[in-house]
């Protein structure tokens, strides 16, 4: 038996490493993640925990109870987007899908402004990440840090995190799969227990807005829930972790698909379902409508289970956030080290390496630093609530055009789905249903809002989705129109071409 499974990974291994080669690169990575394994990577950094906590608090005071609406509409915004990525992870099994993919359905240039956006995204989330996980450390001391001590714990967060992936996708896997055990079964007990038990509302607090469209709205339900089509966004991103680790996934082909769908289904019937369990079991949501209550759901936990879930629960919280930073980093890392190897960032060289446990650790090296960089804003609340929503309004960019690539390839006959996932004639349908999602929610949320900001924040926070976004497309043009990076995308052996002339454009 043992014999028949070694012999199954060897050949699984071999085509993997075959088809690797085909789209131009040697298999470097350890491919050490199963089926489960990719879908812990998805499923840590969309997160039902870190997600309902991004959320829940913002979507209440904005619009009340009734901004749970929002959520499922959001929802399947992305699962959209996830059977378009679903047809390119089949066909194009590679780490870096933004830069990666684009190149092949696109060309160089617009391959290169689409991994430079993912790049920064994602160091942002990573820097965020930690900052928003730092303050449960001292909550399980029940202390308040002041921001120096806030910073340093994030600092001490970015640094295990990036150890831990250092030491190789095998120490990574079992942390993550551990980790998400814990924040699975505990979101499952959680929403069941509150909504099963702890039912004090009634479900026609679901359509209440409190007041809060007057307040806020002038009267206008459409202008609220776009708001709140807006935060519910922010719950359902990350899933470019599953890509990022195709390079490291047995038969990633048909492995990242199902991982894709299986971390996106699974986390958001997760967020949908604690998200309406703590507005049902919540003992006062005027209070958080009014500001009172800033945890509404470490409230309605407490409430529903007694005081000593406190303890538990913020450990639950805890692990949540480490393993989200953990799979977070990791995918960073690998989207640094996919566009490095072909020598188009700067300082290429160190950042493409791997160490001796086949781990990207130019990428990780480079990760941690800037991610603790980015921790000296912590120390202005404005200025890291201006990363939160650059990071979150680029994400849906890079989504955005990714789906817009694969539109237009798709249109004008360029790429016809190949791999084991095809949409067949409703894969346009769908790609354009995307596409315009995405297109949509990037504005929405980029959208400069004052009720989105903190009370009295800065113009420049209330802008710094948009401000931020431009800033960095910026940067990246004049680097572009400077080393031309482009050029060497089209001159690397893996970008897939039958005319070369015409891939330059």
């Amino acid at each position: 038996m043992r014999h028949s499974v070694s012999h199954t990974r060897r050949a699984e291994a071999a085509s993997d490493a075959s088809q690797l080669e085909q789209l131009g690169y040697d298999q470097e990575l350890r491919r050490g993640l199963g089926v489960f394994g990719n879908i812990s990577m998805g499923f840590a950094t969309i997160s039902p925990v870190v997600g309902l906590y991004a959320v829940s608090l913002v979507g209440t005071l904005v619009a009340g109870p009734m901004w749970l609406l929002a959520l499922p509409v959001a929802l399947i915004g992305n699962l959209l987007l996830v059977s378009v990525y679903a047809e390119l992870a089949s066909q194009y099994p590679i780490s870096g899908g933004a830069y990666q993919w684009t190149r092949r359905l696109v060309g160089p240039r617009y391959a290169w402004v689409s991994g430079w956006l993912s790049v920064c995204a994602y160091l942002a989330a990573n820097t965020t990440i930690a900052y928003l996980a730092a303050p449960w450390g001292w909550a399980l001391f029940g202390a308040v840090p002041t921001p120096n001590q806030l910073v340093a714990t994030a600092a001490g967060f970015i640094v295990v995190a990036s150890v831990v992936n250092a030491y190789g996708i095998d120490l990574l896997r079992k942390a993550l799969a551990a980790g998400v055990a814990a924040e699975f079964v505990a979101s499952v007990v959680v929403g069941l227990g509150l909504l099963l038990f702890c039912n004090h509302n009634g479900l026609a607090i679901l359509v209440d807005d409190m007041g809060t469209v007057g307040t806020f709205f002038g009267g206008s339900t459409m202008s609220a829930m776009l708001a709140v089509l807006a935060v519910a966004g922010w719950a359902f991103i990350g899933l470019d972790a599953c890509i990022a680790a195709s390079e490291e996934t047995r038969d990633a082909a048909r492995n990242v698909p199902k991982a894709l769908w299986g971390a996106m289904l699974a986390v958001g019937t997760l967020v949908v379902l604690n998200a309406v369990a703590v507005t049902l079991a919540h003992p006062n949501l005027e209070g958080v409508v009014s500001g009172e209550d800033l945890d509404p759901v470490t409230t309605a936990v407490v409430a529903g289970f007694g005081g000593w879930a406190t303890k538990p629960f913020v450990i639950v919280v805890l692990i949540a956030f480490f393993a989200c930073g953990l799979a977070a980093q990791g995918a960073t890392a690998r989207i640094v080290y996919s566009m490095a190897r072909d020598h188009v960032l700067p300082f290429s060289s160190a950042l493409r390496k791997v160490n001796e446990r086949q781990a990207p650790i130019g990428g990780i090296v480079a990760v941690t630093i800037v991610g603790v960089a980015g921790l000296l804003l912590g120390l202005n609340s404005a200025a890291i609530g201006s990363l939160i929503a650059f990071g979150t309004a680029v994400i849906y960019l890079v989504f955005f055009l990714i789906a817009a690539a694969a539109l237009w390839a798709r249109l004008i006959g360029r790429w016809v789905p190949a791999g084991t996932v095809r949409m067949g004639r409703l894969g346009t349908v769908v790609n354009v249903a995307a596409a315009v999602w995405l297109g949509f929610e990037f504005i929405n949320i980029a959208w400069p809002r004052a009720i989105l900001a903190p009370i009295d924040a800065p113009w420049y926070q209330v802008w710094a989705g948009t401000l931020v976004t431009v800033i960095v497309i910026f940067v990246g043009a004049a680097y572009l129109l400077a080393r031309r990076p482009d050029r060497l995308v089209a001159a690397a052996t893996s970008f897939a071409t039958t005319d070369p002339v015409e891939e330059r454009m």
